[in-house]
């Protein structure tokens, strides 16, 4: 079944802790040259890579069980605010991912809020004291536009994600 609104039924919204994909990381990297769907990262670039490790404000971010309640938490507590339709989150050591149904909202106001929310709230639960933002510059939002893509993405946030993370600390 195809949405046939200007709408999204829903959006896949990514975002990366602050540090952890850096400019000429071996894995490739985005810029403004290598930013189309589909299309390859930019080559690694080990002198780039140095150099952008060398310019970060903090050591990379990484988030602990803790740090990962605490976002989940604020993200569900962020689409109950808003009236978000949460279908799945999944927060990583390093990135976040979730399936959210927002309905006229913009996406990009969608991803900073999201966002927003968890910063505030790692920062009142002392867990983030830095000025910076936790969370690397800018994320994903892929629109979904029918049911099956929502199952898709829903699928790859809940079991796409690699093995459940322990609980070491």
């Amino acid at each position: 079944m195809w949405n046939d609104t200007d709408i999204p039924l829903a959006y896949l919204i990514s975002f990366r802790c602050y540090g952890t994909w850096l400019p000429g990381d071996r894995r490739g990297s985005i810029d403004r040259f290598h930013n189309r769907y589909q299309t390859p990262y930019r080559a690694p670039n080990p002198s780039l890579n140095a150099h952008s490790a060398a310019n970060l404000k903090s050591p990379p971010v990484y988030l602990d069980a803790e740090r990962r309640k605490i976002v989940e938490e604020a993200i569900r507590e962020l689409c109950d605010a808003k009236n978000w339709l949460l279908h799945a989150i999944n927060v990583r050591t390093n990135h976040v991912h979730k399936v959210v149904s927002i309905g006229e909202d913009r996406s990009s106001r969608a991803l900073n809020a999201l966002k927003a929310r968890a910063t505030r709230r790692l920062r009142e639960n002392n867990r983030w004291n830095y000025d910076h933002s936790p969370w690397a510059e800018k994320g994903s939002r892929r629109r979904l536009w029918n049911e099956r893509s929502i199952a898709t993405a829903i699928e790859y946030v809940l079991n796409g994600q690699g093995a459940e993370l322990p609980v070491f600390d």
